[in-house]
């Protein structure tokens, strides 16, 4: 009888660059340990699945339309959660982290995918602040608390980020 895979599920709760850098960096490194990954989007966390282009999408509401002009568009548009210093403190880390040769995080992104972890956006969140499918990256999954319950429920790891 063949060992079940280990679980590993992640929510990815943080808009901010370093706490979405650390979710992919634990994610792509649970699935190097042969576990099957999970990480469920919500919130802020949804900024780092957004297209880095500007959208003109229809059927928006004022408020979602101002949602989607004050969040980043895109993970390397993503502030840091400490000294971000008005943008000044995300070009500093990503200065540090190309000078010790760490993947920044929209590669860690491409990785997850490549390496075949689900990416879930969550749906409440993004009728909630008006995110649309369109913008947001290919080959992601669609789902609400249970689609991560599902998931979840039989994590050996589960992390709230």
């Amino acid at each position: 009888m063949a060992e079940e895979r280990k679980k590993t599920n992640i929510i990815l709760f943080s808009g901010d660059y370093d706490k979405a850098m650390a979710a992919y960096i634990i994610a792509n490194g649970a699935a190097a340990y042969d576990h099957d990954v999970t990480i469920f989007h919500t919130f802020w966390g949804l900024n780092a699945l957004r297209k880095d282009d500007k959208m003109l999408v229809d059927n928006k509401s004022t408020i979602e339309k101002l949602f989607g002009r004050m969040m980043p568009r895109g993970a390397k548009r993503m502030g840091i959660s400490k000294m971000n210093f008005g943008g000044f403190g995300q070009k500093m880390i990503k200065d540090v982290m190309k000078k010790h040769n760490a993947m920044p995080v929209e590669d860690l992104i491409e990785m997850a995918q490549e390496q075949d972890i689900q990416l879930i956006a969550c749906t409440m969140t993004m009728d909630l602040l008006g995110l649309k499918k369109e913008e947001l990256i290919d080959d992601i999954v669609y789902g609400g608390v249970a689609a991560y319950i599902g998931e979840g429920e039989d994590g050996a790891i589960n992390l709230f980020i």
